[in-house]
């Protein structure tokens, strides 16, 4: 495969959680090999989690010193809901009580008031949360976001589709089989009808394609798509077309555009105010991508009628590196669509569908090698 492919992240397994299994399994297992008796080690593991439970419990009273005065802003005025916030309660609570039950049966009278074991608790639990040892690492809040579709990414790729894709590209077929009409020599392969949407993970975006490459050149526009929206009467939507030359001056015609989105991206690591890195860029463009491919994929209105090109420029400067990223799509497609009409029985009355065509779509949109033979 492409190195491309190495670019895009996965959605994140549950290997943490089976390693966290693994790891309690096998200390369990070299606790009971050291033979100490069971009820002391009992009470040391009872103490130590209600140690755990009374640093939840101060962590929460923190935040509750602050959310009390955003009680009416933030909770709406219901001071449960506040509490419910600060305080996971509905485990923490439970678990808080019975080990601290289960702390004082076995308290075998080492010479110290049980008053003294929780001050010190609470002591050590204190000064984590004084010294910050308890914020999640980098890698949490990733999965946490992730998990909880609360990223960046996942946001622009939402109002991406569903302010623009959703409207235009169940209208793209259409105004090319328009088109094709009025210049029947221009748009030949119809595997290639769809909008093909550029998805720089540098978020680096030409204004000008012409400018980005030469090999890419403006030809026309499609049939304009006008709407009222929001408020804006007869808001006019539309695409261009350009020709693409190839290695052997072939010249080639598809509907290209950038993701806008990956502008917003791209200013917000250019604006202080944001506190938005280049290395956060670069991470939340890769998942708008992911973010984006899934939210198509199960559109059914747009099923056939798109093509996401991901790719990230090399650190030399390739004069034609955008035009061949394109032309290996435009290639494949032809490609996919010549391999599944070898495969169809030679029935004269057979017509292929656009759902049918969609099916040949290989899983990964992402560039592959160049190859002469296709």
């Amino acid at each position: 495969s492409h190195p491309t492919t190495l670019l895009i992240p996965k959605a994140r397994g549950g290997r943490a959680q089976r390693a966290m299994y693994l790891l309690l399994a096998l200390c369990a297992a070299a606790l009971y090999l050291t033979g100490e008796p069971l009820v002391p080690t009992a009470r040391i593991i009872t103490s130590h989690i209600v140690a755990l439970q009374i640093g939840v419990l101060l962590k929460g009273t923190c935040y509750l010193a602050e959310e009390i005065f955003h009680l009416q802003s933030r909770h709406q005025g219901s001071f449960w809901r506040m509490l419910s916030a600060c305080f996971p309660l509905r485990w923490h609570g439970p678990v808080l009580l019975a080990c601290g039950l289960a702390y004082v049966a076995l308290l075998d009278g080492d010479g110290q008031p049980l008053n003294f074991h929780l001050g010190l608790a609470t002591l050590c639990q204190l000064l984590i949360l004084t010294l910050g040892l308890h914020k999640p690492s980098a890698v949490e809040v990733s999965e946490m976001s992730e998990r909880s579709k609360q990223n960046v990414a996942h946001g622009l790729a939402w109002s991406y589709y569903v302010g623009y894709l959703k409207i235009v590209l169940p209208r793209v077929k259409k105004s090319m089989e328009e088109f094709s009409r009025a210049n029947p020599n221009v748009l030949a392969c119809r595997e290639t009808w769809k909008l093909h949407i550029l998805v720089p993970l540098t978020c680096d975006i030409y204004d000008d394609l012409e400018k980005a490459d030469s090999n890419i050149q403006y030809l026309a526009d499609l049939t304009e798509i006008t709407l009222t929206r929001a408020g804006t009467k007869k808001r006019v939507y539309k695409h261009s077309l350009y020709t693409i030359t190839d290695e052997d001056n072939k010249v080639w015609h598809c509907a290209v555009e950038y993701a806008t989105p990956l502008q917003s991206l791209y200013a917000m690591s250019q604006d202080e105010c944001a506190a938005f890195s280049r290395e956060d860029r670069l991470e939340q463009a890769k998942l708008f991508y992911r973010s984006l491919e899934e939210i198509l994929k199960g559109s059914k209105e747009c099923a056939g009628t798109y093509r996401l090109i991901p790719y990230e420029e090399s650190g030399e400067a390739e004069t034609h590196f955008l035009s061949r990223n394109v032309l290996w799509h435009l290639q494949q497609q032809r490609h996919e669509y010549t391999m599944y009409e070898g495969n169809q029985p030679h029935n004269p009355s057979m017509t292929l569908s656009s759902t049918e065509l969609n099916l040949q779509i290989s899983e990964s949109d992402l560039p592959q090698p160049l190859r002469s033979d296709c």
